[in-house]
């Protein structure tokens, strides 16, 4: 009998798979495999700051960020300004299908999926990339496309997230050269015109709206390009407003049992940072695979009720472990979704940019 809370036929076979893999991973997980080798960037057409009508901007400013409904969504978010998602999978091949799960569970809640994948179409990046080559793609994003991205990790990928966060703040070096990902070559400057202010200023000091991990730390700090993470992943730096941190109860590759949860914590007053623990019937391989939850009404429905701490029924007992996280990040993309939005009409508003059209 059909599951109404049961993943894709797709996403099962991913998940039965990983749970395959599991021993195995284990003993790879010291090693240095490598995700997918990514394609020859295309060149899609990337879009600065679009016109946004008066009747719009006023519902994007009327948006209360903590209670965004589907409608909403639909009606409000997509049609106006959208920062870029970047996801960053685990390092353990295969498994980036289970963070391209994750992407395509966000385009089917109503997320643009042109702001979820990459210019060569991938949906998630390599904890083995160089960091300072994504901190100069984060950059290269939010001069084009006006927003900041946000950076969302799992396992070695929210190690990764992190470090990029650490490599804005300057902790990998006082200049990080903007690096085009279309053109897929590091561009001759270290700075970048800045969307909010039409002025130059250094990819070094970026802030970001918000990132989030799951799973991070345990056996990614044995290999060698993550030594220098083992004293900066839980101590979160300035360069997010926002940031996230999921730890799975028991979790034998981040290396969390009760009471021994990871805590995370801002590195100054100026980023708020919010742990969640998750139950321990959640896997860590699989985590991300959440895809099915879009298309499942009762489990969407659940989940667009969702608010931290707010009562949203409980969760269905046939449902995957993994829907409240699914859940609760959906909640907090929206949430900053519309942070960002709201803070792009009135920068247009302010400044006199040709953000926001004038009748």
């Amino acid at each position: 009998m059909w599951n109404p809370f049961s993943l894709t036929c797709l996403d099962a076979v991913i998940a039965h798979f990983f749970r395959y893999l599991l021993l195995l991973t284990v003993l790879i997980a010291a090693g240095c495999g490598s995700g997918p080798p990514r394609q020859p960037a295309a060149s899609p057409a990337l879009a600065s700051s679009a016109v946004i009508e008066p009747a719009l901007a006023a519902r994007i400013l009327a948006l209360d960020p903590d209670h965004i409904s589907d409608e909403e969504v639909r009606n409000v978010l997509r049609k106006g300004p959208t920062p870029r998602i970047m996801l960053f999978h685990g390092g353990v091949y295969p498994v980036h299908l289970a963070m391209s799960s994750f992407g395509r569970f966000l385009a089917g809640m109503g997320y643009p999926r042109e702001k979820l994948r990459g210019p060569d179409g991938a949906w998630s990046y390599s904890p083995y990339e160089d960091v300072v080559r994504l901190a100069g793609i984060t950059a290269w994003f939010y001069e084009q496309e006006g927003l900041p991205p946000m950076l969302i990790g799992h396992s070695q990928g929210g190690m990764q997230a992190v470090k990029v966060l650490y490599v804005l703040a300057g902790a990998y070096g006082k200049e990080v050269p903007v690096w085009d990902p279309v053109a897929g070559m590091a561009l001759d400057r270290t700075t970048i015109r800045d969307p909010a202010t039409g002025r130059q200023r250094p990819v070094v000091g970026l802030r970001l709206g918000y990132a989030s991990v799951i799973g991070a730390g345990g056996a990614g700090f044995l290999l060698p390009h993550q030594w220098g993470m083992v004293n900066k992943l839980f101590s979160i730096p300035e360069t997010v407003d926002d940031f996230t941190g999921y730890t799975i109860a028991v979790d034998i590759f981040a290396w969390t049992l009760p009471g021994a949860e990871a805590h995370y914590v801002p590195r100054d007053n100026r980023t708020q940072v919010r742990n969640v623990p998750l139950p321990a019937g959640v896997n860590h391989v699989t985590a991300p695979v959440t895809a099915g939850f879009a298309a499942d009404p009762a489990a969407r429905a659940w989940i667009d009720a969702y608010s931290p701490g707010g009562i949203s029924g409980p969760m269905p007992a046939e449902a995957a472990s993994n829907l409240l996280w699914a859940a609760d990040m959906w909640w907090n993309i929206k949430k900053h979704w519309a942070i960002e939005a709201q803070q792009a009409v009135r920068a247009g508003q302010i400044a006199g940019r040709a953000a926001v059209k004038t009748e």
